[in-house]
């Protein structure tokens, strides 16, 4: 194992030359021995500090020149790292197709940032109690898009040596950068709380009620602590308990699938003919929830700084191709594998209880002598569950073997997301604020603000409540996905960032096709929130804080569709490169 200096990833580049008029700034960037960029540069009166970086070019260390003098300026500014700093030699052999060894060694980031949280499985399973099998084509093809948008992530860590939060850090103005800093904390928040919820949850069915609910939310206090000091133990030791964790929820879920067993011509027919035909806004909220379970904003940051664990010689072109190919390779395994757990969760409950009433339940129950019968209304009413209600109305069905195996593959995705939300904290703290927080301090902020909301319903409210919270959530995620999937998509199209593993016309294309997408999807959902708000106040306040995140959606996508090639979008003002 060889430990990575804090020089070795910071970016090489030379500021030759500086000229002034009245709207912008113009600099020369060296892009190794060969490469020169003119760059405009936005006014700092109108944007604000920008960071380390003058330009856009000053990222992509891959081709420098060692013999080149750094400048004494921020861009030379030794690379700050975090504690996940240890660098994973690559195996040196004869250059081959495929390399198991080496697919072996690049194992392992895509296992940390495909989890399964708690509130993708509340998700997973509304989805199949509400729609049936008619959300899979849905799921399918947010986990291709999620394919597309992770090898991006790994894409920008392997070429530039730099993750997405430090790339913004160095590119956008302040004010923007600080919202955009903002945005993603608060997503990282959000799987925090969902994590909190779920393994509160799973204690509680474990422990058949005997551990009340805040009690759980307690407990995931001492397990965050201590989750925070496993990779004292070794990343590979990390990499390898992810790999336990993640065996553990296909067993479990796996379990469920079997036991249930759904029909396989409804899998495949929900899974390759796209149609939702009599869906409504129940529906519609639950696909809008998918997209943003699986796609999660803040995993698509802690990809490109995992990537950087491997010792990678950014100067030889045929090493980072491979270190692109095998991260691909990984991250194409993982996302399977988490497919197969979502599938298996929406075609469970799809199978089980799509259009059950709440009597047929409390019948079953009731001949099980289940203890949580009360928890059903004894009407005609359609069945609603969540991850309490879900696991309680296997055990109804399947017996009380599935209620405790649900709860384990709950706590599992529950623990898991804890070390993951703790990682992409650590990295996005540090790459768009340039803080050197410690890890306790870092956590105990993100985390109280977590537990707090959950912590009080806990106490104060019922499960309804507390599970309700989930629903919240997965629409949140959904909403700050344009906070992520934007800016990879803008710094991995342009050639002085990534210079020849830069996106090609065709991915530039499909990407800008699905930030049209998922962008309008958040903008349909935000006029139907605002419209079903109902009171006058909520109304004004909703639009307000409505217009303000359109708003910023639209300057993000405006950066990003200039980077892709429509320089026509440009006023002249921004600071952008064309090649």
């Amino acid at each position: 194992m060889k430990k990575q200096s804090k020089k070795e990833a910071a970016p090489h580049c030379e500021l030759k030359s500086c000229s002034k008029n009245s709207d912008t700034q113009v600099s020369s960037i060296v892009l190794g021995p060969a490469s020169s960029v003119q760059i405009p540069v936005p006014d700092e009166d109108a944007f604000g500090d920008h960071g380390d970086s003058a330009s856009l070019g000053a990222l992509n260390p891959a081709y420098s020149n060692s013999s080149i003098p750094q400048s004494s300026g921020g861009l030379s500014e030794e690379h700050f790292t975090t504690y996940l700093d240890e660098n994973n030699a690559v195996l040196e052999e004869k250059h081959s197709c495929f390399s198991f060894r080496k697919l072996w060694v690049f194992t392992g980031p895509g296992l940390l940032m495909s989890v399964v949280d708690p509130g993708n499985i509340e998700c997973d399973l509304q989805s199949g109690a509400l729609a049936g099998f008619k959300l899979l084509w849905v799921l399918l093809l947010a986990t291709i898009v999620g394919v597309l948008l992770q090898t991006l992530a790994a894409r920008l860590g392997v070429v530039t040596g730099l993750h997405l939060a430090e790339v913004c850090y160095r590119q956008y103005p302040r004010v923007p950068r600080i919202l955009l800093w903002l945005m993603v904390e608060l997503a990282i928040i959000g799987v925090d709380m969902q994590e909190v919820i779920g393994s509160a949850i799973a204690i509680n069915l474990l422990s058949a009620g005997r551990i009340p609910l805040w009690g759980g939310v307690l407990i995931t206090i001492a397990d965050t602590f201590a989750f925070l000091f496993l990779d004292n133990y070794g990343l590979r030791k990390l990499e390898a308990f992810f790999g336990f964790i993640f065996t553990v929820m296909a067993l479990t879920f796996g379990y469920e699938y079997v036991t249930v067993k759904p029909s396989q011509t409804q899998v495949l027919k929900g899974m390759f003919l796209p149609s939702c035909s009599g869906c409504r806004t129940p529906q519609i909220m639950q696909a809008v929830a998918i997209v943003g379970a699986i796609i999660m904003p803040h995993n698509i940051y802690l990809h490109s700084a995992l990537v950087k664990s491997r010792h990678i010689d950014r100067a030889k072109r045929q090493e980072v191709r491979e270190a692109n190919k095998y991260f691909f390779i990984d991250c194409c395994i993982a996302l399977f594998v988490s497919f197969i757990i979502n599938t298996c969760v929406i075609s469970v409950f799809a199978e089980a209880f799509f259009e059950k009433t709440n009597e047929q339940v409390v019948a079953v129950c009731k001949n099980s002598s289940s203890p949580h019968t009360h928890l059903f209304p004894d009407d005609n009413s359609t069945l609603a569950v969540d991850i309490y209600k879900g696991g309680v109305v296997l055990g109804c069905y399947f017996g009380p073997a599935a209620l405790y195996i649900w709860a384990v593959g709950i706590l599992a995705a529950g623990q898991s997301s804890t070390v993951t939300g703790t990682y992409s904290g650590q990295f996005v703290m540090e790459g768009f604020l340039n803080l050197k927080w410690s890890r306790f301090a870092r956590v105990s902020l993100t985390r109280s603000i977590a537990i707090i909301p959950a912590l009080l319903v806990a106490v104060f409210q019922d499960m309804e409540h507390l599970t309700g919270l989930n629903d919240i959530l997965n629409v949140l995620q959904s909403l700050q996905l344009p906070f992520a999937l934007i800016p990879i998509l803008t710094y991995t199209s342009l050639r002085p960032v990534m210079s020849e593993f830069a996106n090609g016309l065709g991915l530039r294309i499909v990407g800008g096709i699905v930030v049209l997408i998922i962008c309008s999807i958040n903008m349909y959902f935000v006029v139907v929130y605002v419209q079903d708000v109902g009171h006058m106040v909520l109304y004004v306040v909703a639009a307000v804080v409505s217009v303000a995140y359109l708003s910023f959606v639209f300057y993000l996508g405006w950066q990003c569709f200039i980077a892709l090639g429509m320089s026509f979008l440009d006023s002249g003002h921004t600071r952008t490169i064309w090649d």
